[in-house]
């Protein structure tokens, strides 16, 4: 009876950890069966901007849950925004038994929406991206526009302290995507909260990464536009390079770039993505099979921004005009407490003594039309992730 027993339960367990691991589905109390799937658009080798903050968020992420980086994550990295290289990817992830798949880029997004039809059992989570199913696919973002805020803050107050109101900003895209024109607008906001008169000009690359072009257009905005202070977003630390090889400052993007120009960069809009990767990587764990995965987190989409610590500001550099730090955490508080958000009717007006005030004024875009009225509520988050496409009042593109 004894020995019947012991069988009995075995059979149990193997049945359990059948139906939830595996291509069964992530394992609820398996940790050492759980394995993290990662595609890459540039090297997992950077060491600095875009695919060096997912790797490092989503390694920080499995150390945070005691998972085995080494063993239970596998990485395809250097993957173009091509459907068939894309599924490629996919494919030897799911061969090596990948639980999730993270997909870094924005143009990953119809690949992987297509793979998580064909493997119902893996979990597909999109960074970026706008699409999302009822079972195993989602996608996540987040305010970055507010941490551009308070980057376009410390850029601001060094126009101040330099007297040159031309600020440059070397894009990806511009208005043709709502991730790019938000961070933008949000960035000229910022600026335009401490220094009316700035300008923003902005050079677009047609394209997330290109380390080459990233450089020379900074380096064309400091020369043909006049530009003291150098923003971006793109994925290297090349347009901080070139702003310090040129003697002028910039603000990075995704991560700290002090490092990689110490005499220029101010602080950089940064993204925590371990604060993501850890809710994705325990919910898997716990949602017992990959069919209830959206259902587990939540909605078809992750949003974080300021309040839970998924965007931020990096450490601002000795090169930042005296009293920013100051004004920043007072900006930063009242976003976090809900007080206000960057997309609304109020502006903010930001002294010289270091005050902050808050000012009923229009919304407006370069073209003058009006946005939202003055005390009006903030742009929907909708807008601001799928459809914004102007340019506020005071950028322009070069």
């Amino acid at each position: 009876m004894k020995k019947l027993i012991a069988l009995l339960m075995a059979m149990a367990l193997v049945l359990g950890l059948a139906a939830c691991g595996g291509n069964g589905g992530p394992a609820v109390d398996g940790k050492a069966d759980f394995k993290v799937g990662a595609i890459y658009i540039n090297s997992k080798n950077d060491t600095a901007g875009y695919t060096f903050a997912h790797h490092n968020g989503i390694t920080t992420a499995m150390k945070e849950l005691g998972l085995d980086t080494d063993k239970q994550l596998v990485i395809v990295d250097e993957v173009p925004e091509d459907d068939e290289q894309v599924l490629s990817a996919i494919d030897t992830l799911v061969g090596e038994g990948c639980d999730i798949i993270f997909g870094i880029s924005f143009g990953y997004i119809n690949a992987m929406e297509k793979a998580a039809g064909e493997y119902p059992d893996v979990i597909f989570s999109h960074g970026t991206g706008y699409k999302s199913n009822e079972t195993n696919f989602n996608n996540y973002f987040g305010r970055a526009y507010q941490a551009r805020y308070l980057a376009g803050i410390a850029a601001g107050m060094k126009t101040l302290e330099t007297g040159n109101n031309n600020v440059g900003y070397v894009a990806a895209y511009g208005t043709e995507y709502a991730e790019t024109a938000s961070g933008i607008n949000g960035f000229a906001l910022g600026v335009q909260a401490v220094n009316p008169d700035a300008k923003i000009t902005v050079k677009k690359l047609g394209t997330w990464a290109d380390e080459v072009n990233e450089s020379a257009f900074a380096v064309e905005l400091i020369e043909s536009y006049g530009c003291g202070v150098i923003s971006q977003h793109c994925d290297s630390a090349q347009p901080q390079i070139a702003a310090e090889n040129a003697g002028v400052f910039g603000c990075g993007y995704n991560s700290d770039m002090t490092p990689d120009a110490p005499k220029a960069h101010l602080t950089a809009a940064i993204w925590n993505w371990n604060v993501y990767y850890r809710t994705a990587m325990q919910a898997a764990m716990d949602c017992g099979e990959a069919s209830k995965f959206v259902e587990t987190m939540g909605s078809g989409a992750y949003y974080g921004g300021l309040k839970e610590g998924f965007v931020d500001v990096s450490p601002l550099s000795e090169n930042c005009a005296e009293g920013t730090q100051a004004v920043i955490d007072t900006v930063k508080a009242m976003m976090v407490n809900g007080e206000w958000d960057v997309f609304s009717g109020v502006k903010l007006q930001i002294g010289a003594d270091g005050s902050v005030n808050k000012v009923d004024a229009p919304l407006v875009d370069n073209a003058g039309n009006e946005i939202v009225a003055a005390g009006g509520a903030s742009v929907e988050d909708s807008v601001i992730t799928g459809t914004m496409n102007y340019y506020v009042a005071g950028v322009q593109e070069g």
